[in-house]
């Protein structure tokens, strides 16, 4: 089979295609076909070496995935040989919070990655996507999808007549786009892309911000929100937009914070959280049953992935590059099987 890897260093130069033995399946397991792959700015941090400098060569890259069940091993009860599947980013995490350990086994990372056209997994560890979707879409979920949906609802306070502010439109904020707008939110999107902007309010955002006219956007979005503020922010902008996102948060509300940007500036006051009790709230994926739970509201909802661009797997660093660009609208997806 071939894998994505990294040979000689860290670097897009780097990215490797290269043959491996097939792994087999051992009590428990089942072989997936990997059919489609989606990328994350996690998967580009890997290859750049700043998301994990000790990232060992020749390990398989890639965060999330959907495949199909080409076999199983002994003692395999919860799926047949043809299923189509999702493996939970982080294997073993079924319920409740993260532990310490959560980060290290997480795939593409302290585990073997999507980035390959098979690859082995426990039978708890997987989660059937929905029908409808296509393999391109059902890819992003494991990630992008899962961390917009409990960013929102169960970090969250999201809900009919709550204001929602999301931050681009990239991955996971093209599913927060449509996921708050599903449940009866206002949503609000800054971005420093006015043609994205557009798309943005298509996908169900009912008002756009500018940054480029309005850098100072936290007080615009208060003002748009009511006074008040917005009850949630999806910040994925780091500590380049935090600030503002501070400042457009209700007294008591949530910024549940996801990403981060190369190069970003140093942190700004964290006063505001203190003197307006606000929550500042880390996400990290979550565990299968969230998975599970947001595939159900999926099924009940009009809501589908937003797919930018499928590369070939012989494509890979292109893909790479176009995700670390900033350009795409949503998700960037490598088609494998």
């Amino acid at each position: 089979m071939r894998i994505v890897c990294l040979r000689g260093g860290f670097g897009f130069e780097h990215l490797t295609l290269e043959e491996s033995p097939d792994p087999v399946p051992g009590p428990g397991q089942v072989l997936l076909g990997v059919r489609a792959a989606a990328l994350n700015f996690r998967d580009v941090s890997m290859v750049l070496g700043s998301y994990d400098p000790r990232f060992p060569e020749g390990a398989v890259l890639g965060s999330d995935a959907v495949g199909e069940v080409l076999e199983c091993g002994p003692g395999v009860t919860r799926f047949s040989v043809g299923d189509r599947v999702c493996p939970s980013m982080v294997p073993g995490w079924h319920e409740g919070p993260p532990t310490r350990e959560t980060p290290r086994r997480m795939l593409g990372g302290g585990r073997e990655g999507t980035l390959a056209e098979r690859m082995v997994v426990n039978e708890q560890d997987l989660v059937r996507p929905p029908v409808l979707l296509s393999d391109e879409e059902a890819a992003t979920l494991g990630c992008a999808g899962l961390t917009a949906y409990r960013a929102l609802f169960e970090l969250g306070s999201t809900g009919s007549g709550t204001r929602v502010l999301v931050i681009g439109t990239g991955g996971v904020s093209s599913f927060a786009i449509q996921l708050a707008h599903a449940a009866g939110a206002q949503v609000l999107v800054v971005s420093r892309d006015e043609e994205k902007l557009v798309r943005a309010l298509e996908l169900g955002a009912d008002h756009g911000i500018f940054s480029g006219k309005v850098p100072q956007w936290g007080p615009a979005v208060r003002e748009l929100a009511g006074g008040d503020g917005v009850d949630v922010v999806v910040e994925v902008g780091g500590a380049a937009t935090l600030e503002q996102s501070l400042r457009a948060v209700r007294a008591g509300g949530t910024v549940a914070f996801i990403g981060r940007t190369p190069g970003e500036p140093p942190a700004p006051s964290l006063v505001p959280i203190v003197m307006r009790e606000l929550r500042l709230q880390g996400v990290l994926v979550g565990p299968k049953s969230s998975f599970e739970a947001f595939v159900k509201m999926l099924e009940t909802t009009s809501v589908r992935p937003v797919v930018d661009h499928v590369f070939p797997l012989d494509d890979v660093r292109e893909a790479f590059e176009y995700q670390a660009s900033g350009m795409a609208f949503g998700k960037i997806v490598v088609k494998i099987g």
